[in-house]
């Protein structure tokens, strides 16, 4: 039985899984396996990717005699409501606090268009009540 869940209810591993496959688009285990930091066996590579399945979070194709994985849902979409956990896990629901943040950690300065885009996103905000 298959059931979606949020990808802040993945386990470390899991996590680590679905950031490589974000990241790549598609992998096999062996790809997974090569990319994971201080990786377990590849049993246990290929157990992980089964649960992440039977969880809804990514599904495979056949290309020969291997499985190629992908993530069910696109980047955007799965990653509103894991941002959604962090705001509210680290910037008490703030908005805010976490574009502040955001701005303060960031290494290389924003272009002016960068900023007129976000001067347009934060006025349409305010259009729509924000």
């Amino acid at each position: 039985m298959r059931t979606k869940k949020t990808l802040s209810n993945l386990s470390r591993r899991e996590r680590q899984i679905m950031e490589v496959l974000y990241r790549d688009g598609q992998a096999t285990a062996g790809d997974v396996l090569a990319a994971l930091p201080d990786a377990p066996g590849y049993s246990a590579v290929r157990a992980l990717l089964r649960i992440l399945e039977n969880k809804g979070h990514i599904r495979h194709v056949s290309e020969g005699t291997r499985y190629v994985y992908l993530p069910t849902l696109p980047r955007d979409r799965a990653g509103r409501p894991a941002l959604a956990s962090v705001l509210e896990t680290f910037f008490d629901g703030s908005t805010e606090k976490a574009v502040a943040a955001l701005l303060d950690l960031s290494k290389t300065e924003l272009s002016g268009d960068q900023l007129d885009r976000l001067s347009q996103l934060i006025d349409q905000a305010r259009m729509e009540g924000r």
